[in-house]
Order: C-alpha cells, then structure tokens, then sequence
C-alpha cells in the first residue's frame, strides 16, 4: 500500500463534496460497511466545512493504511486561521462559536479512533484523525522505544513521490531510512523505492556501511541523498550518517543538534571516508528528519508546548509552516517513549 497522502486546498464549499465522495469510495474499497463509510462522510463534512467557515480555507491530507491489523483511513487538516485558545473547551459536544448546534469537533471525537488538535492564537490549527474499519477498535497502547509517525507528500501534479523512508525494528533497536530520489516523479520515485529495498535487505548495522551498500545497489538509478540514524538498546546510542541533504535534528529537552550530512549522491558518488555521529540515546527525545521540501530554519521552541504532542502532530505542525511546495516532501517524527 502506498504510504503518501493525498492532498486537496480546501479554498471553496464546492470542493467539500467531492471529497467526501472520493474519501467515501476509498472507505467502501477498503472494506468499511456502508454505516461507517456514513461515518467517514460526517467526519470529513465537519473538517472541511469548518476550514471554509473559521480558517478562510487550508489544507486536508488522507491516505489508506493498515495498522494491527486494520485497514484506516488517515487524515490530517491544516490551517493558518486564527486558532483556539481553549483546545479541550472546543472539543465537547455543545460548543459551538457561531450560535450552530455544536456538534463539530464533539462528534469528530466521537466516530473516529483516534483525534487529536493542536492549536495556537492567530496561528492556526493542526487536526489528526484516525479512522478505523471497525468504530470500537481500540488501539494499542504505545510501547516503549521509538514512537513515530512520517507524513509523505507527491510534488504537486506528480503521481507518485520521489521520496521514501521505512524504519526497520531489530530486538536489540531499531533502524530508520529517509531518502530522497533526485528530482522528482516516476525516476525519483524508482530510485528511492530501490534504496528502500535495498535497506531492508542489508544485514548491516552500521550507518555508513548501510549506505554504502544501498549505494552499491541503486547504481543504475537517477540517485538519490539518504540519511540512516540506528539506536542500539545495550549500548544507549545513537548512529547517525548520510550523503546528501536530508536534515536529521535531534531534541533534548530544549536543546537541539542538527547532523550534517556527507556531500554526495548515492548510486553515483560517496565520500570514501564516511563516519557516523554518535549520539546518547535517552528517553524523552524526539528525532525529526525530512527532505529538502521542507525548508529547514523552523524551531519546535517557537510553538507553545509543542513538545507534549504526538509525533504526528509535531510532523504536520512542521509541514504547515514550512512546505515549500516546489518538490516531494517528507518529514518523519520519532518520540523516545
């Protein structure tokens, strides 16, 4: 299954109810009954509507997916209105800001697995839904290690992304891979996929030796710029290397550092001498990496208690602010729970 999202400017009503239509058809293809596919069409009408009404329009992005099991429908809606200050008072059933019924965000909350809203005056919002095939389907509880969400984007008109990530789980930690093909579209997207292949193949544990070997294997490809970061549990570290222009930027606390990445492409030319940076590894950090469609001066200290959200909240807070929208973008967040 394709793990990019869709995406619509939601700028004009009109626009509302061909997405439902289109979000709706989706929920039959993956197998939600008829009942929850209604359910799906209620929660998309309030998300859209209340862009065009509050926020003078923004930005909805969905995809399917499959998690435990269960096929969803995933949506994040974006805004630059003028925001909330009381997030936990708008969300009850009732509460209403233009004298309705009140039953947006409340029944929003109500059909779906999982909500989830940041917001900030006169910044705008940040909304995240989940929305299982089956309504009571309780998801699990976050386990401990990395909690991570990736939000993926085509450039505008393309049909497929040219970037990738995938993060592989290992009993003694984890790997995690972003890579962006060169260029954009169908070259980008099959050089990235071979990458992502070749990833998953590599019994190497190492960084550096990971991309050399990704490198010996998409050289027929356009190329592309990757970064991996591991984390080994028994010795509390994390490794850190890559060629070419991903940003990787690790908090703790407060404080931040970004890693600096090798000029190079890989499939084409890497350094000979590639080292990793090595960095502890403790709870309570967050990971951000993303591709060069995202611009990189964005500081999490300038959103208020940023750092308390998901990772899929801090990732399309980021994205808001920051898409460039001239090439794919990616942005993959990581909590150390």
């Amino acid at each position: 299954m394709d793990n990019t999202f869709s995406t619509y400017k939601i700028d004009d009503r009109s626009l509302i109810a061909f997405i439902k239509r289109e979000i709706h058809n989706l929920a039959l293809q993956l197998g939600f009954t008829p009942h929850r596919a209604g359910e799906t069409d209620i929660i998309v009408a309030e998300l859209t509507s209340n862009l065009i009404k509050y926020a003078n329009g923004g930005e909805l992005l969905y995809r399917a997916n499959i998690e435990e099991g269960q096929n969803e429908i995933e949506i994040y809606c974006l805004d630059k209105g003028i925001g909330f200050e009381n997030v936990s008072k708008i969300m009850n059933d009732g509460y209403s800001s233009s004298n309705t019924l009140g039953h947006g965000l409340g029944s929003i909350k109500r059909l779906s697995n999982d909500f989830q809203i940041y917001s900030m005056k006169n910044w705008g919002c940040v909304q995240y839904v989940k929305i299982c095939e089956k309504p009571d389907f309780r998801l699990s509880d976050i386990q401990k290690g990395l909690y991570h969400k990736a939000i993926a984007l085509n450039y505008p008109g393309e049909k497929v992304c040219g970037d990738g990530y995938h993060i592989k789980n290992l009993k003694k930690g984890f790997q995690i891979f972003v890579g962006d093909g060169l260029g954009h579209g169908v070259n980008a997207h099959e050089a990235v996929q071979l990458a992502v292949k070749a990833f998953k193949q590599s019994v190497e544990s190492d960084p550096a030796e990971i991309l050399r070997d990704i490198h010996s294997k998409v050289k027929k490809s356009r190329g592309l710029v990757a970064t991996v970061a591991t984390v080994d549990y028994s010795l509390e570290t994390w490794n850190i290397c890559g060629i070419g222009n991903i940003n990787t930027r690790i908090y703790d606390g407060l404080e931040n550092k970004t890693y600096t990445p090798y000029n190079g492409i890989i499939g084409h030319n890497i350094p000979r001498t590639l080292n990793n940076s090595v960095v502890p590894y403790k709870k309570h950090q967050i990971i951000i990496m993303h591709s060069d469609g995202l611009r990189t001066r964005w500081n999490l200290s300038d959103m208020n208690s940023i750092f308390k959200q998901s990772p899929g909240i801090i990732a399309s807070a980021l994205l808001k602010e920051n898409i460039r929208g001239t090439d794919d973008a990616t942005i993959l967040v990581g909590k150390i729970i």
